[in-house]
């Protein structure tokens, strides 16, 4: 069996597995799966350009997906005319002060002779910009926050047409491209600083990054309503609701065989896997373009020897903060596209589990370096991350099925079938490993 033959079967053997949900579940659900799955494989994708291009180790995942999800509010939502009344230039202005203060340090430490001299105005230009930022930036947020706290409480977005997709909905497809720009932004300031350091100790700072972009959204309530989670932002879909109310459409969901609700709902699914498929092909083909560009062969050069790629004049810095960019805004536009099909944004829930871990057991499943092994990855773990559990409770209640109820033993079997999710991911990882190390579709 040649390498095509085989690699067709894997994908054949995924969407069968998905149609099968499809048949024994629904079609509905099915659907969440195929569109999930695309969404995370874009997110394989881009780790894929880091690691498998370029050997770098960035476990820092989730802070870049959420800088897209806070895209698509900061471009989706209307703007909060009275929190922005309140504190908004406030907050604009605290915000410069702070940004101030650090290149005022930065300028002092680079114009400067070292010394103690030195070390002390450094020293007290950030200490009284940091009390001058808090003086100007606190009682701003406080302004804001309390403008009509149970449902707002932050600045909003920049979208005029709030929720009525009809007519400006769809700038949230802007909110994607918005998304890759903030997360490509923020990796560069974060590669600047962080890709000089040896691969282990890089792995530790993007980590670290990442929890500290999470924690902001958690806590900066005039930004993201922290934990009260932002509800309601517009989609480049109809409402389900909407449609339901049109007799049209309920009489073609009728000519489908579906009743209003599952017409709607599967209609609108079916849109988003359209669109999402329409940015998968896009990027996979220009992933696959870049490696096979002679830029793509010298960026693999660099990671196979970084010392002869230097030697043969490859400034090595430079290429590793391109691709940790270009890796980091694919892995945002992702965070934006999974925060429009929700249609809020839960800072709560990103979780180094869901959104770093997992991200790379798929490169690594599919095969790190190759980039449609990436796309299978994405598509097989996602399918077992949802599936699993359901299998792990039907097994329990099979295994305990002859223990009368209220059985210490059966009680935490069936407490403990959701962790089953973890066991599968770390079997399938072993299994992977040991059959095929270099993954299901190795690199070339």
């Amino acid at each position: 069996m040649n390498d095509t033959v085989k690699n067709i079967g894997l994908f054949a053997i995924v969407a069968a597995l998905i149609a099968l949900v499809g048949v024994q579940q629904g079609w509905n659900s099915a659907l969440v799966i195929m569109n999930m799955g695309m969404i995370s494989a874009i997110m394989a994708i881009g780790v894929n350009l880091q690691w498998g291009f370029a050997g770098l180790f960035n476990v820092g995942i989730m802070g870049f997906v959420a800088l897209g999800g806070l895209a698509a509010v900061l471009v989706g939502l209307p703007p909060v005319k009275e929190a922005w009344s309140a504190g908004g230039l406030g907050i604009l202005a605290g915000l410069a002060l702070g940004a101030a203060t650090i290149i005022g340090a930065v300028l002092v430490m680079k114009r400067m002779p070292r010394g103690m001299v030195r070390n002390l105005v450094v020293t007290v230009v950030l200490v009284a910009g940091f009390f001058i930022f808090r003086a100007v930036l606190d009682p701003a947020v406080l302004a804001v926050e309390a403008v009509n706290p149970a449902l707002q409480g932050n600045l909003g977005g920049i979208n005029p047409g709030g929720e009525n997709y009809k007519d400006f909905g769809l700038i949230m497809i802007l909110a994607w491209i918005f998304g890759g720009v903030l997360a490509a932004g923020a990796a560069w300031l974060i590669g600047k600083t962080a890709l000089g350091l040896r691969s282990d100790y890089l792995a530790i700072a993007t980590l670290g990054i990442a929890e500290i972009i999470i924690a902001v959204l958690k806590n900066e309530d005039w930004l993201s309503r922290g934990v009260k989670n932002v509800v309601g932002i517009p989609r480049p879909v109809p409402y389900e609701i909407d449609l339901q109310a049109d007799p049209s459409f309920v009489a073609r969901a009728a000519s489908w065989g579906f009743d209003p609700v599952e017409g709607s709902t599967i209609y609108v699914k079916l849109l988003y896997f359209f669109m999402f498929l329409v940015v998968l092909l896009l990027l996979l083909w220009m992933a696959q373009m870049a490696l096979k560009s002679p830029w793509g062969r010298m960026v693999r050069a660099i990671r196979d020897n970084e010392v002869a790629a230097e030697a043969m004049g490859k400034d090595v810095t430079r290429r590793h903060l391109q691709i940790f960019v270009l890796g980091s805004a694919i892995c945002g536009l992702a965070g934006a596209m999974m925060t429009t099909v929700d249609s809020q944004l839960t800072p709560g829930t990103y979780q180094p589990l869901r959104f770093t871990f997992l991200i790379w057991v798929m490169v690594i499943v599919g095969g790190s370096g190759n980039n449609f092994g990436a796309v299978l990855g994405g598509f097989l773990i996602w399918y077992l991350w949802v599936q699993v559990e359901p299998w792990g409770i039907a097994l329990m209640q099979f295994v305990t099925s002859g223990f009368p109820e209220g059985y210490w033993l059966k009680d935490h079997l069936m407490a403990s079938a959701a962790h089953m999710r973890l066991f599968t991911m770390g079997l399938v990882l072993l299994l992977v490993l040991r059959f095929s190390p270099r993954g299901l579709i190795p690199e070339k």
